[in-house]
């Protein structure tokens, strides 16, 4: 007997089968309890949440014969029960809108419709991919669509509802199915494996299900393919080993890594990562995710149930945690999403890949704009230099003529430096300990002052040629988000 796939074998049977479309689910039940079943619905959603399975759902409680009525939990075992879950019942007729959308077949459908149907109380048109139709095949469609037969139904499913006409959807009721969550996914995922009597270590189910990006589908085709490689028990190391998932350990590292400031660390890090066979490209989406989570943390704490980790991934991610601020986390996913597009067009992706990462680990060489806001308004800044020329001359000891000449220019050149640096900052109109007798008589200006925000004191800060002067005095520069505002 040939091979089912779980995707198939695991389809859901009834309304409350049906996973994570509860709302749907809940208002079809409601309208055939009531008699207020609609004559076209419009069933909108990405890849693999559950519109096709809906619609046979549907179908089966409009024509199950076990009932003298439409039902709302059909049998799923009569005649026309099992022919809608085979796609093989004469009265519940599926049609591929890809290869079917010309006006020709939308006329041969028209004529067929008018004929009631063979066994069943309905005839049903289920037209997958909907908005593959032709513009005149939506045309054709309008009349019969808006005045159908009493007997004929039609469920249309779409991945991209936008690309059906208005005057189609304004005839169907239309519902938006909603992506699939992690944790009910795994749900799903563990009851699978044991039904099929698999062994799995429960590591392997939450970035499993994670992989499937809120389709259930997808998540039962990885699993598939993991059950396929007779390994058992099933462990999140084959994660890596066949779907090329990154190793969490590896990516916990780098970032603790770029959190230590360690710079042959991180380079260390990429490394190990790039030598398993990861692009660049999943390198960054890795580290997205996982700063996240770190951003999650910082800011509603290792419990929230926004989280989908396990308990050790929680306080593994709240030790991590304490090495960034939010304002970092927030700077670095911004920076890596931009980076992302960045390097699919480069040729030397791995060096743009260092170059940021590298970033965020010397964050501390980068002044950021809250921090000079701070400086200007407690007092000057003082540039931090490595070696005092004063102690540099001293501990040499007798120099010659010459070499006392130049010690003494040098001298005379940080000095000027550090005073260009300082007396712009004492002038900036934020600050009040170093404001002038002037200023503070003038009640307009200072009212004037006290009445922005703090984001367009930020701006005017950023633009202000003093700053630039105290930036290049300072041998600074102030970070990208800070740029964008």
């Amino acid at each position: 007997m040939a091979y089912t796939v779980l995707a198939r074998k695991y389809r859901s049977q009834t309304f409350d089968d049906v996973i994570g479309q509860d709302p749907i689910a809940r208002t079809l039940k409601n309208a055939i309890k009531t008699g207020r079943v609609a004559h076209a619905y419009l069933l909108a959603g990405t890849r693999g949440v559950g519109k096709t399975t809906m619609a046979r759902v549907l179908a089966k409680s409009l024509n199950c014969l076990a009932f003298d009525a439409p039902t709302t939990e059909p049998c799923c075992k009569c005649d026309s029960c099992v022919a809608v879950n085979l796609g093989e019942d004469i009265d519940v007729i599926e049609i591929d809108g890809a290869t079917n959308n010309g006006v020709e077949q939308v006329r041969e459908l028209r004529q067929n419709a008018i004929y009631r149907p063979a066994r069943c109380r309905f005839k049903i048109y289920i037209i997958d991919e909907v908005h593959m139709l032709t513009v005149p095949a939506f045309n054709a469609l309008l009349k019969i669509l808006e005045e159908p037969p009493s007997h004929v139904k039609f469920i249309f499913a779409t991945t991209e509802p936008n690309k059906v006409i208005a005057t189609i959807q304004s005839r169907c009721q239309r519902f938006d199915f909603s992506n699939i969550s992690a944790t009910k996914i795994a749900g799903q995922l563990k009851f699978i494996l044991e039904q099929e009597k698999i062994k799995y270590e429960d590591d392997l189910i939450l970035p499993l299900a994670k992989m499937a990006n809120g389709s259930m589908r997808d998540g039962l085709s990885l699993l598939d393919r993991l059950i396929s490689t007779g390994a058992e028990p099933l462990t999140a190391e084959l994660l890596e080993e066949f779907l090329g998932s990154p190793n969490s350990e590896k990516i916990y590292n780098l970032i603790g890594e770029i959190g230590d400031s360690s710079a042959a660390g991180t380079f260390a890090a990429i490394e190990d990562l790039i030598s398993t066979g990861l692009s660049e490209v999943q390198v960054v989406d890795s580290l997205i995710d996982y700063m996240r989570d770190l951003m999650v943390v910082k800011s509603a704490g290792a419990e929230s149930e926004l989280l989908i980790l396990t308990a050790e991934q929680r306080k593994r991610t709240g030790r991590l945690a304490e090495k960034f601020d939010t304002a970092a986390l927030i700077y670095n996913i911004t920076a890596l999403e931009k980076l992302r597009w960045s390097i699919k067009n480069s040729d030397t992706p791995r060096a743009l890949l260092e170059a940021l990462l590298l970033r965020f680990t010397l964050s501390e060489h980068f002044l950021n704009v809250d921090e000079l806001l701070s400086q200007s308004q407690a007092g000057p800044v003082k540039k931090k230099r490595p070696t005092s020329v004063k102690s540099e001359a001293s501990s040499k000891g007798q120099g010659t003529k010459e070499d006392r000449g130049q010690k003494t220019e040098d001298r005379s050149q940080a000095t000027s430096i550090e005073q260009q640096a300082s007396s712009p900052v004492r002038n900036l109109p934020m600050g009040t300990g170093n404001a002038t007798q002037k200023e503070k008589k003038s009640n307009g200006t200072s009212d004037e002052r006290r009445g922005k925000t703090r984001s367009q004191r930020k701006n005017e800060l950023i633009n202000d040629p003093a700053v630039k002067t105290v930036l290049l005095g300072l041998d600074a520069t102030i970070t990208g988000i800070e740029e964008n505002q």
